[in-house]
């Protein structure tokens, strides 16, 4: 009788290819690596896939999804101006869905019993990956080797190393646990656990010190069609590419760069190193333009339901109900975000210095300007300002009466 299967969301790091070899030896099963290429940078998919089998693992699958990535998962984050904290653009948590997505896919083309993950029980992705599974695939098992196996970073190591398992981190010297999308990228464990720390300039391989950065800014131009990027300076790229182009070009500034106090799912704080130089630039210019575009009433609910959506995708409720349904509200309130955004990059920023639309701006120069082409009636303000401060006149009198002190 044969093994039963497991798929394990592979990345070709320390922990997942552990993981294979544990399983084997622990769960008595057979493992299916799969890899997922989310923009993490991989040029050889082909070494990935031979990776994983010399890992121990009886099939290797790798999946092309960067274009996949880019419209169904970044497009609608950026949307949502999603920002966890209001700092974080959600690079891992906006990768686990789409993981967990072909995750079930190949368990089901292979007949897998379940599937695996290589996350630790401190961290945010075990909820991703498993609550995602509940919510694709509710009767598959999740086995988390690494949670249940409990080993230090520095053990990991050793037993691979004693076993022979191909690992990109050999030394103890370098600590660092990384996780990459085109997205952006994160940076943990090592001397970034202390708080006081300053991050060595090693952990970055994405962003150029601001003390590094061209002396003479760089400027570029984003065209957004609903909500979307889709020209760079003029040339119409697919967003996958886009995305790739302005954060190489945004990096080279020193854009993107987070170092911040973050509070876990889980219930602990962390310290987290992030580089996103792309999804600042593209947040910042997306933002910019909704408030030309954007109805006042519309925008100021949109603004309270974007904490909301990036709390949800943090939390691993990606392929839930309350999800699904602010995509439907995010879309329609991008339906007229339409226009250009002129951007700066210089010294760590990307500012807009300019943002236009030809046919779904609210701005009006005849009735903001204070020069002769003025249009705006201003003897309507009188009964406006006199109507809009009735409530407070009135009880600013009444307290009066009563003796209180405003």
């Amino acid at each position: 009788m044969s093994k039963p299967r497991i798929v394990l969301a592979y990345s070709g790091g320390l922990d997942t290819s552990v993981a294979i070899q544990w399983m084997r030896e622990h769960k008595d099963v057979e493992v299916v690596a799969c890899a997922v290429d989310v923009g993490q940078g991989v040029d050889d998919l082909d070494e990935i896939r031979q990776r994983g089998l010399d890992c121990g693992a009886v099939e290797s699958v790798v999946v092309d999804a960067r274009d996949e990535f880019a419209t169904e998962f970044i497009q609608p984050a950026l949307k949502a101006n999603a920002m966890y904290m209001g700092k974080y653009p959600l690079v891992s948590a906006l990768s686990r869905p789409l993981i967990v997505k072909h995750l079930v896919r190949v368990a089901r083309e292979t007949g897998a019993a379940g599937v695996a993950h290589g996350c630790t029980g401190k961290g945010n992705d075990q909820v991703r990956f498993e609550v995602g599974t509940m919510c694709l695939a509710p009767d598959l098992d999740t086995i988390a080797p690494i949670r249940e196996w409990g080993l230090t970073r520095d053990a990991a190591i050793d037993w691979a190393n004693e076993r022979g398992i191909p690992i990109p981190v050999k030394s103890k010297s370098s600590p660092y646990s990384i996780d990459e999308n085109a997205w952006g990228r994160t940076a943990e464990c090592g001397i970034l656990e202390d708080p006081w720390a300053a991050p060595p300039e090693d952990v970055f391989e994405r962003t150029v010190s601001v003390k590094d950065a061209p002396d003479a800014p760089e400027e570029l131009v984003v065209a957004f069609e609903h909500g979307v990027p889709v020209t760079l300076d003029g040339e119409r790229l697919p967003l996958a590419e886009l995305v790739a182009q302005l954060d190489a070009r945004a990096g080279a500034h020193g854009v993107g760069r987070i170092d911040m106090i973050e509070d876990r799912l889980v219930g602990i704080k962390s310290r987290e190193i992030y580089e996103c130089p792309g999804a600042i630039a593209l947040l910042t210019a997306h933002r910019d333009l909704e408030d030309l575009c954007l109805e006042q009433e519309l925008a100021e609910h949109k603004r309270s339901e974007e904490g909301r959506y990036a709390q949800l995708i943090y939390n691993g409720l990606w392929w839930g109900p309350l999800k699904k349904a602010l995509d439907a509200f995010m879309d329609e309130a991008n339906r007229y975000v339409n226009g250009e955004v002129r951007l700066e990059l210089f010294k760590g920023h990307a500012t807009v210095v300019g943002r236009r639309s030809a046919d779904s701006g609210l701005y009006q120069y005849e009735m903001a300007t204070y020069d002769a082409e003025d249009q705006f009636d201003q003897s309507l303000a009188e009964g406006f300002v006199k109507l809009w401060g009735l409530p407070l006149k009135t009880w600013a009198a009444r307290a009066t009466q009563q003796g209180d002190r405003l």
